[in-house]
């Protein structure tokens, strides 16, 4: 019944209607190979039986013996006369139908010679003692083994041929019959993969949050495709293409993905990898290939992800003078991209977060007309990017995706979906039936800092040290002005660090030279406040000296922020200095960009020292409250240091909202009795909710 059941296609079942066996021609091959070795072990002694010298002499001198052939001075064939085959002593060879072969008669027995002159003697001087009626026919006979030779030829040319056919085809992709397109033979054919009506592409531009200046030129290439007529009609030309830049997991790919689904026309898309191969001629082979395609299918859009793998500047390799294989690819593209077969049908997209090395004829116009900047979202796209992929998520009502935008400055988005996925799982090994807004901070700091080592020991004094450390970190940070506003504090370890403070940094488009000497002074808050309690200093601060030194060679080299050096930049934006071997400058400017960067980094540590020794024992207190607990928060900094001196953009907007509504109320009281009661509520109300907000804060 099961075998009834089985539809035409199904593995065991029938097959489909004209779905006959494929023939391949190694089957031609493989039946030659057997052949061929079948009838080297079928050879003429397949009847014979086996005897010795001994008993060839008995039936030598018994006169049974019809015919003898020696064959190459080795092996002796002996022939029984018929009338003799009838004795009892031949009946091993009687009935054996396998004496005759292709109509010839075979011989019966056979031996073969140990000692070729002994036995030629012993033969002689028998024969010369037979009677005639007696003695048999004698032959010696040369036979070579033809068949065996070719063999011995054959064999090892083919089994090297199969090895290599074998690497060849799994070099190309696996076997995929003769005409297979993933045959070896096929290895100058595209890869790439073909997006048409018939295959449903199920993201589209609703999936991407956020990055709304690049959708509109991400839609406008889409409407290039739909509707020509719209833009040539007023004689305009449609653009070749268009390049994706921005840091990982922006969304580059994606927003790919959703032209895919938002277009009406054929898409394809590959990797720049994909051109990329260990023979001879196969990238441009693979370009002419991909663009053939296109232009069948035209209009329509090439999608290359990562193409800085074959579009990389030339003249830049280390391999000079060599004929690269990706040079080689890479001009095949700009030839097929703007060339004189150029096809306006055909628009290529391309992401890349490498654009500084590109090749400049690959960016030039009329190749990719426009370059599309992908960056990292603001605070509102992080928000939009939190409410797509938490969708699937079962949230807690009091999840606010506001306060959790707030709380990722700097995540891409790819960085926020870990977020939201990891957040579900901390929730699921918690055995929660809903995920909380703990469950997100908890993501957060596991992915910034990894996963938390409680278990690992840790001695007293290291500890003290480190509460110490990260107490000098947090109280810098909360008496400087321009320094990031403090969140949380532990000195519980996590991933290699022993301890970590998180900083919710001010989201800001240029930063100034005083914002940049806050935040490299509580960066040294840690080293200065160990130096201070202990009077030695620890390793725990490698990480904060990198950052600093960065930094402050940054300002000096690059943002022209010193006096003695003045406003010179040495940073080279585009990358593509070629003939750059030495350093931009001379010796004499690295000293002095030298000198500057201890300068600053020496009166920053000064400062930081100068903050702590008048805020000791607020420090010794911070810092004996975290050995206690842990974990502190600003909450803990504001009580023993109190609140800021300096305030917010919330908190300034709330004043100047205050201020207007005390301003609107002064008027109201000035203007006549019918305008004052409508007016009055209104100021009632901004008041009672201004109130409401300020309880909350000091809560």
């Amino acid at each position: 019944m099961a075998e009834k059941n089985k539809k035409p296609g199904d593995p065991g079942g029938p097959l489909k209607p004209g779905n006959k066996p494929k023939f391949n021609t190694y089957w031609i091959i493989g039946i030659v190979l057997l052949a061929l070795i079948g009838m080297q072990f079928l050879n003429n002694s397949g009847g014979m039986v086996e005897t010795d010298s001994n008993s060839f002499f008995e039936m030598l001198n018994a006169g049974d013996v019809e015919k003898i052939v020696i064959v190459n001075k080795e092996k002796v064939e002996i022939y029984i006369k018929p009338e003799r085959l009838e004795d009892a002593r031949h009946s091993e060879v009687r009935n054996n139908r396998s004496n005759s072969w292709l109509g010839q008669n075979l011989p019966q027995y056979y031996f073969t010679i140990v000692f070729p002159d002994v036995f030629g003697q012993e033969l002689n001087q028998v024969l010369n003692e037979l009677p005639p009626e007696k003695t048999p026919q004698y032959t010696t006979v040369t036979r070579k083994n033809v068949l065996g030779e070719m063999m011995l030829w054959i064999l090892p040319f083919l089994l090297i041929l199969g090895i290599w056919i074998f690497m060849l085809r799994r070099m190309g992709g696996g076997s995929g019959g003769p005409g297979g397109a993933n045959n070896i033979f096929n290895v100058g054919k595209s890869k790439a993969q073909i997006f048409d009506k018939d295959t449903n592409v199920k993201v589209d531009f609703s999936d991407v949050a956020g990055l709304d200046e690049a959708k509109v030129e991400i839609r406008e290439i889409v409407d290039f495709l739909k509707n020509p007529n719209k833009y040539t009609d007023l004689g305009g030309k449609i653009p070749k293409g268009a390049l994706l830049v921005g840091p990982p997991g922006t969304g580059k790919t994606l927003l790919a993905k959703a032209v895919a689904g938002e277009a009406n026309v054929p898409f394809f898309s590959m990797s720049g990898s994909d051109f990329v191969e260990m023979f001879v001629g196969v990238g441009a082979s693979r370009v002419r290939d991909l663009f053939k395609q296109a232009k069948e299918k035209a209009p329509c859009i090439v999608f290359i992800d990562e193409i800085d793998a074959v579009g990389r500047a030339r003249g830049r390799n280390p391999n000079f003078g060599s004929n690269d294989e990706r040079e080689n690819t890479l001009n095949q593209l700009l030839t097929e991209m703007d060339g004189f077969s150029s096809d306006t049908g055909v628009i290529i997209l391309a992401a890349t977060n490498r654009a500084d090395m590109l090749d400049k004829a690959l960016l030039r116009a009329g190749r990719f007309d426009r370059q599309i900047h992908v960056e990292l979202p603001d605070l509102n796209e992080r928000k939009e990017i939190f409410k797509v992929h938490v969708k699937p998520l079962k949230l807690d009502k009091n999840v606010d995706l506001v306060f959790m935008a707030k709380q990722t400055p700097g995540f891409s988005g790819a960085d926020i979906a870990n977020v939201c996925n990891e957040s579900a799982l901390i929730a699921a090994r918690k055995d929660k039936k809903t995920v909380e807004t703990q469950d997100f901070l908890d993501a957060v700091d596991r992915i910034i800092g990894g996963l938390e080592k409680k278990n690992k020991v840790i001695k007293k004094d290291e500890k003290r040290t480190i509460a110490f450390h990260e107490a000098g970190h947090a109280t810098v940070s909360w008496l400087l002005e321009h320094a990031n506003p403090l969140v949380k504090v532990t000195i519980i370890p996590r991933g290699r660090a022993l301890g970590a403070a998180w900083y919710l940094p001010e989201e800001r488009q240029i930063t100034t030279t005083e914002q940049m000497l806050d935040e490299m002074c509580s960066a040294l808050g840690g080293r200065a406040a160990e130096d201070l309690i202990f009077n030695k200093i620890s390793t725990g601060a490698l990480n904060d000296l990198e950052k600093i030194t960065k930094q402050a060679y940054a300002m000096i080299s690059y943002f022209g922020m010193s006096d003695k050096l003045g406003n010179r930049s040495y940073f080279d934006s585009s990358g593509q200095n070629e003939y750059s071997f030495n350093k931009p400058y001379s010796e004499k400017t690295a000293e002095l960009i030298d000198d500057e960067v201890k300068t600053i980094i020496d009166q920053q540590y000064k400062r930081a020292i100068e903050i702590l020794k008048k805020n000791k024992a607020k420090l010794t207190k911070l810092a004996e409250r975290l050995l206690e607990s842990e974990v502190i928060f600003s909450d803990n900094l504001e009580e023993i240091f109190g609140k800021r001196p300096w305030k917010t953009e919330e908190e300034e907007e709330k004043q100047k909202s205050v201020e207007k509504a005390r301003e609107k109320k002064k008027q109201i009281e000035s203007a006549p009795s019918s305008e004052k009661k409508s007016e009055n509520k209104e100021t009632e109300k901004t008041e009672k909710t201004e109130n409401k907000s300020n309880k909350k804060n000091v809560k």
